[in-house]
């Protein structure tokens, strides 16, 4: 399976709390739901086309049990996203969960994160994808594990709180392969992680150059 992540960020790169002021109040977090005034309907359609595309999911602790704590009163059967989450193989990164409280979670990875993933990848399947999951998503993105990125930036500015990229990410490019302008100015964009590359400016004959 291709391993995919899936995030809302704000203009300056914060992907906590976007649904709600309760959903990750940590660190003090206090302007969670800055997402929701700014969402349409074309918002919407591409995060039901996300799951549609999903064979088996893979979250971080704190994001499991927020999930799992909003997902399964949604019972409509013409839900896409609740059809996924709810029915499909879960697999949660923890290391003191020890009863899964969602149905259909297929195993706690509490031990080498990378190599485990690196397993599961390797089940049959279209896409293993991560939603959310800030810190496994470091884990990843500095392990090479992701092959595309799925991101919708607001057009919000939050201040503090936790970033898609934090400090210390591993440098990395972008192949952006697809990016759609939604309603209110929210944009869609797909990337795919290529090596990390620089160049410089200068002028020749009196013209400015640049070189990689």
């Amino acid at each position: 399976m291709r391993l995919t992540v899936h995030t809302f960020v704000s203009l300056d790169g914060v992907m906590q709390g976007p649904g709600g002021p309760e959903e990750d109040p940590s660190g003090g977090f206090d302007r969670g739901g800055w997402m929701v005034p700014v969402a349409g309907e074309g918002f919407g359609a591409v995060v039901d086309g996300w799951f549609q595309r999903t064979s088996e999911l893979l979250f971080g602790r704190v994001t499991y049990e927020i999930m799992a704590g909003y997902w399964p009163q949604v019972t409509d059967p013409a839900d896409t996203v609740a059809a996924a989450l709810n029915g499909l193989p879960k697999h949660v990164v923890s290391t003191t969960l020890t009863t899964p409280t969602w149905a259909n979670t297929a195993s706690v990875v509490a031990a080498d994160v990378a190599a485990s993933v690196r397993a599961l990848k390797e089940r049959p399947g279209e896409e293993l994808q991560v939603h959310g999951s800030w810190q496994l998503i470091q884990t990843l993105h500095n392990e090479g594990l992701v092959d595309e990125y799925r991101v919708i930036e607001f057009p919000v500015v939050v201040g503090a709180g936790k970033r898609l990229f934090d400090d210390g990410a591993a440098p990395s490019g972008f192949d952006v392969v697809d990016t759609e302008v939604l309603d209110g100015g929210v944009v869609s964009r797909v990337l795919r992680p290529v090596p990390f590359a620089s160049g410089t400016y200068g002028v020749e004959e009196g013209r400015e150059t640049a070189t990689a």
